[in-house]
């Protein structure tokens, strides 16, 4: 049963990271990475929600693992509307 678990939430992190890539290709920097990150935040988030709740829980383990994948996928979100270096950002100073 874990087996299909896997390769189903494989599967799940796969599409959210092509629905990403499609919706917003301009924001992810490196697509490789972010096809590489969808699939393997599913399955860690898949075994995690499978450790917790324990076999049979196949209809709660995919859901876990799809919102696993997609909050992976949100930390490589590039940030476009910030232009200045985080230092001076977070300072407020101006940028030279």
């Amino acid at each position: 049963m874990m087996i299909l678990a896997a390769v189903l939430s494989a599967v799940i992190g796969l599409a959210i990271a092509l629905a990403a890539l499609s919706r917003y290709p301009d924001r992810f920097r490196h697509r490789n990475l972010t096809l590489a990150t969808g699939p393997g935040a599913a399955v860690l988030g898949a075994a995690l929600a499978h450790t917790v709740l324990g076999a049979g829980n196949l209809p709660i383990v995919l859901p876990v693992a799809g919102a696993f994948a997609a909050a992976m996928l949100s930390l490589l979100v590039k940030n476009r509307e910030r232009s200045r270096p985080a230092a001076a950002y977070l300072a407020g100073r101006p940028v030279r």
